[in-house]
């Protein structure tokens, strides 16, 4: 149900901060995770040997992308949700679906980002290293409380809309 409010409640000029923010981010992510793993292939091939690095640069942009990815998902309407059967509820029950959806979704982001960042801190105060380079472990994890709370802030206003829209 595309026309739906509780479904789209933003049209893509509604959003404060834009949604293209967070699409060009994934994307440079996506290009960056190509790009490193593409050159270790071929200096495999050609070499024998392997970039130490594309592991754990790979393996953060990865964790970056999905984060990123999920917070334009829900600016956009376009989470994971299980529709089939919500599309057929009264409008009152798809609201009242839609706020449970927004509440657990905030709940569990909330802990993503108070253990992310417990988690961050402790590596950044016990000075862990990286295993492949040896750099500084918090400034891989850093991001994951950071990218909860742009989540958290993209549920926020989908929520503030559900609750403008109001159950019809």
């Amino acid at each position: 149900m595309p026309d739906d409010p509780i479904q789209r409640p933003h049209t893509p000029d509604r959003h404060r901060v834009p949604v293209a923010l967070e699409q060009a981010l994934a994307a440079a992510a996506m290009a960056l995770i190509c790009v490193i793993s593409f050159a270790n292939v071929v200096v495999r091939y050609f070499t024998n040997v392997s970039f130490a690095f594309t592991e754990e640069f790979s393996v953060f942009l990865l964790v970056f992308m999905t984060f990123v990815g999920a917070s334009a998902a829900f600016a956009k309407a376009e989470h994971i949700r299980i529709g089939v059967f919500v599309e057929k509820l009264p409008p009152r029950f798809r609201f009242a679906a839609e706020a449970l959806s927004l509440l657990a979704t905030t709940f569990v982001f909330s802990f993503v980002l108070y253990y992310g960042a417990l988690f961050a801190l402790d590596q950044w105060r016990y000075e862990e290293t990286s295993p492949g380079l040896g750099y500084p472990q918090w400034i891989y994890s850093v991001w994951l409380p950071i990218l909860a709370g742009a989540i958290l802030l993209r549920v926020l206003g989908r929520g503030v809309a559900l609750i403008r829209k109001g159950p019809r």
